[in-house]
């Protein structure tokens, strides 16, 4: 179970490094105005590493009497990773 928590706490660190310039450049979005859609896309970037820092602290706590709890909830900031790939994925080729 340790193992597992580290691989994929090393994962989303690892995915941090991409994250820094894609949160600065998120923000071009209000170029052409502020709209709900704009503020729902940065706010969503913005909360990776807030999501990334909650569910570390919770799926350590949960890890010796709630095994299968910690695993869902340290598989939480993966939707961020898994959702910014497909987005890639589909960009590139289309």
């Amino acid at each position: 179970m340790k193992i597992y928590l580290i691989i994929l706490q090393v994962i989303y660190l690892l995915c941090l490094i991409p994250w820094l310039p894609i949160w600065g450049l998120s923000f071009m979005s209000f170029d052409g105005g502020f709209s709900f859609y704009n503020i729902l896309f940065v706010i969503i970037i913005t909360l990776y590493p807030v999501a990334i820092i909650i569910c570390t602290i919770l799926s350590w706590l949960y890890r010796t009497k709630r095994k299968k709890t910690a695993i869902f909830i340290n598989l939480i900031p993966m939707l961020w990773v898994a959702g910014f790939s497909l987005v890639l994925f589909i960009f590139n080729f289309s």
